[in-house]
């Protein structure tokens, strides 16, 4: 991504409008979803991507499917797993 330089209004009603140039660059359309993250005196903005619980589990079942694993086996990995970091 390249670096974009722009200014901004805060509008009567605490709106503020991205800039033309950096919703294109960063492919924002109406309702999608931003985050704001205020640290001192700086405001981060950043494009949020939406996925349910099924759409970011989706390749690690199918890793384990490939990798032959069962549902049943997951208590015992994570249970050993536990008991090496104690």
């Amino acid at each position: 991504m390249s670096d974009i330089i722009e200014m901004g209004t805060v509008s009567s009603r605490g709106q503020i409008c991205i800039p033309n140039d950096i919703r294109e660059e960063m492919g924002l359309k109406e309702g999608n979803k931003i985050l704001f993250l205020l640290q001192d005196d700086s405001l981060l903005v950043k494009k949020v991507n939406m996925q349910t619980f099924a759409e970011i589990t989706k390749p690690l079942k199918e890793e384990a499917r490939r990798a032959g694993m069962k549902e049943s086996d997951v208590e015992g990995i994570v249970s050993n797993f536990r008991k090496s970091k104690r």
